[in-house]
């Protein structure tokens, strides 16, 4: 479905209140909100499922101030980043996100499962905004201009969190014995 698919499906819902063009539009895109989340919170499925359910639904109450100044996808991923900063603000847990443990029912492999834990363990070392800039360019494909758009930061300073995050990363997997070849 292209951009204009997707204007299309926005239109019917703020004009005709089409729940089914809703449908369409979760659809389309929970897989990569609940991913995104997935990575910002290290691996913990169920928050990731109760932040991209808090996602749509603050999606569709605000679908009728999309302007289509940007892409509908960088619109629903600015909410999702909204959401995930709430939810980082008003938690009242006292373990931080990086002590969460890490939920890795869905792979099957016991190599992918030692492999995708210490990927969550070298996000969890990141600060927040550096997390967030690598999983949007890196695991969800988004442009350095995009990220900008989702997280109101400037195109120089999206690039300064990923060159951080990026290095810290390498940093922890080179001493938990990846050596690039892994």
């Amino acid at each position: 479905m292209s951009q204009m698919g997707d204007i299309s499906l926005v239109t019917q819902v703020v004009v005709f209140r089409n729940t089914k063009a809703f449908d369409q539009l979760v659809r389309k895109y929970q897989s990569p909100v609940r991913r995104f989340f997935l990575h910002l919170t290290c691996g913990d499925s169920e928050l990731s499922d109760d932040l991209a359910q808090d996602t749509f639904i603050k999606a569709y109450t605000h679908i009728a101030s999309f302007k289509n100044l940007s892409s509908f996808s960088t619109w629903l991923y600015r909410i999702a980043y909204n959401v995930f900063y709430d939810y980082l603000r008003n938690r009242k847990e006292t373990d931080g996100i990086d002590n969460r443990e890490v939920d890795t029912q869905w792979s099957t492999s016991q190599n992918d499962i030692g492999k995708q834990m210490d990927i969550y363990r070298a996000l969890a070392t990141l600060k927040e905004m550096e997390r967030t800039c690598i999983t949007l360019f890196y695991m969800e494909d988004l442009s350095i201009e995009k990220i900008a758009g989702i997280t109101g930061c400037p195109a120089g300073t999206v690039k300064s969190h990923l060159s951080r995050a990026k290095e810290k990363m390498a940093t922890y997997l080179k001493q938990n014995g990846y050596d690039g070849n892994n």
